[in-house]
């Protein structure tokens, strides 16, 4: 199949196959539609093919029966395909570019940026709502937040509904929701796990805040468990690394960060230090980089900062 089916029928169904948006390019998709009218959920994973939780959540959603919904939920479960095989972090073997940074994409560009333009031009105007599942790469632990683009209302409703304990109000382009947003879709990126891993608990609480979402849209019915607490709401800030070396860091998830503290260091093998970074913001961390390894601009870690900075 090389374009989606039809997305809203008025029948009862299900359906699971493949889709070709491009030559090239193959990704999986499921669709339920309900027998009652209903807004219609888009729900991706996979950008980042090593971020499990996020992926087998997505599978897991996949298999929801038509009677239990209303409305249409289309699920892709792993849009960077090669990347998943390949145990690839962060890019798209392909073009090995980042799929989240390269949107609204280009018709004629890489294969991340046509999947990009592809997701922007015919899958998010046929959405009422969105959720990018993610779940932290081979390479970064986190502490579970929910990011939604700073500028929509409705984004920052569905974050806080989906009951994770932060909410972040992300800006810039390049990103999954912030181009939906820019199609009038709101939309949210949930992220749980890390280091690629997955278990029960993880995957429980990635899908205890779609099916909060689902309730609060009202594609379903039964009671659903209220979100556990409200977000601390804030911006983040991303300190990349000045130069190439072994990452040593000296703040863990969680932690309270003040200005000027020293948030770890970048050595030689000889034990050399050639960098020590240091915090411009107060806040606490969101997520860090685990690998001993580390190239000069890569992501060191989030500090998620007061809303009103």
């Amino acid at each position: 199949m090389n374009t989606l089916p039809p997305l809203r029928t008025g029948k009862l169904r299900t359906e699971h196959g493949h889709i070709r948006p491009f030559e090239g390019v193959e990704i999986p998709f499921g669709l339920v539609e309900g027998a009652e009218p209903g807004p219609l959920l888009l729900v991706t994973a996979g950008v980042h093919g090593s971020e499990y939780c996020s992926i087998e959540s997505a599978a897991r959603l996949m298999r929801m029966s038509p009677e239990e919904i209303k409305g249409t939920l289309l699920v892709l479960p792993i849009l960077n395909v090669q990347g998943f095989r390949k145990r690839s972090i962060y890019v798209m073997p392909e073009d090995g570019e980042n799929l989240n940074r390269m949107f609204p994409g280009k018709p004629d560009g890489t294969t991340s940026e046509r999947l990009a333009h592809w997701l922007v031009t015919e899958v998010y105007p046929q959405a009422d709502a969105y959720l990018d599942l993610h779940g932290g790469d081979l390479d970064e632990s986190l502490a579970p937040f929910t990011l939604y683009p700073k500028d929509c209302e409705v984004s920052k409703n569905l974050a806080t509904v989906f009951g994770l304990p932060v909410a972040v109000a992300a800006g810039g382009e390049g990103y999954t929701i912030n181009a939906a947003y820019r199609v009038g879709v709101p939309s949210v990126l949930p992220e749980v796990s890390g280091n690629g891993l997955w278990g029960e608990d993880t995957v429980g609480e990635m899908m205890a805040g779609i099916r909060r979402v689902m309730h609060y849209l009202g594609m379903v019915d039964e009671p659903v468990s209220p979100p556990p607490q409200v977000p601390a709401y804030v911006t983040m800030w991303v300190p990349t690394a000045p130069a190439d070396g072994l990452w040593y860091p000296a703040k863990d998830l969680s932690e309270i960060v003040c200005v000027d503290d020293v948030l770890g260091e970048i050595r030689d093998v000889f034990g050399t230090v050639l960098a020590t970074v240091r915090s411009e913001k107060e806040g606490f961390v969101l997520y860090r980089l685990t690998s001993l390894s580390v190239n000069k601009g890569e992501a060191l870690l989030g500090v998620g900062t007061p809303l009103s900075e």
